[in-house]
């Protein structure tokens, strides 16, 4: 059982909570249908058995050791082409969190996933919504592993593997929900500019030559950030290239 959070302004305000579910992003995705749904409704639960990735991968995490939330946002002030600049204000709300929790080198591994000291210890899956000219609903679901100590890959981690500790996740939650609503607040003011150069500046592979592979061809690369669209901007020996969602993948 989660309590409602007290520092932040709507987001966990209206709170459900289930012991078990096959997805919270589900879940909200079905609250979204409903009017009376106010912005800022948070779906969390101990036990995720179906949890889901970007592009249908799949997010596995040991039941009552990690965070695995959805909330609403409802950015009708951003069009359809500005979508990504809710995944970077996301992603900048996690990097604050953990930045500061941590005290150990933090990455946003474009597109969904935060790195610390190079392993994954959250993502990210943001499911939009397009009504007309604009966004009429959001659902951004968090996995973050927070006490799991095992993983089945040496690239994951969670606070707990990578800071020494374990943690009560009602504290954790509480203060990774105002950071992200900061952020989100950012951009709802129209500070979409400095949120990208934010973003592009704690990029994974920022400006370091990479192997990465595309097509089925492995190459080297360096990140030098993203379009208007989201899409990585990539310097190689044969001149910019620019990769969209599963066109390209990193080698690390």
């Amino acid at each position: 059982m989660y309590k409602i959070p007290t520092n932040t302004l709507f987001i966990g305000k209206n709170l459900v909570f289930m012991p078990e579910c096959h997805s919270t992003n589900t879940h909200a995705l079905q609250l979204c249908q409903e009017s009376s749904t106010p912005e800022g409704t948070l779906v969390i639960t101990d036990n995720q058995t179906a949890g889901r990735g970007q592009m249908g991968n799949t997010w596995e995490a040991h039941a009552g050791q990690n965070l695995t939330f959805s909330f609403i946002l409802k950015p009708t002030f951003l069009r359809p082409h500005e979508q990504y600049s809710l995944n970077m204000a996301i992603s900048l709300g996690l990097y604050d969190f953990l930045s500061a929790f941590l005290q150990q080198p933090v990455h946003i591994k474009w597109p969904n996933d935060l790195l610390a000291d190079d392993r994954k210890v959250c993502g990210i899956l943001i499911e939009n919504s397009i009504q007309g000219s604009t966004l009429a609903h959001a659902v951004v679901g968090i996995g973050l592993n927070v006490n799991q100590a095992t993983f089945g890959s040496p690239r994951a981690g969670s606070l707990r593997t990578v800071g020494g500790q374990s943690h009560a996740l009602q504290e954790v939650l509480d203060v990774l929900l105002v950071a992200l609503e900061q952020r989100y607040l950012s951009l709802r003011q129209g500070k979409t500019v400095q949120l990208k150069q934010e973003y592009e500046q704690v990029l994974f592979g920022l400006n370091e030559l990479r192997p990465f592979k595309a097509a089925g061809e492995e190459f080297e690369g360096k990140v030098k950030g993203i379009d208007e669209a989201g899409r990585l901007l990539l310097e190689t020996i044969e001149g910019m290239k620019v990769f969209a969602l599963k066109e390209i993948e990193f080698i690390y």
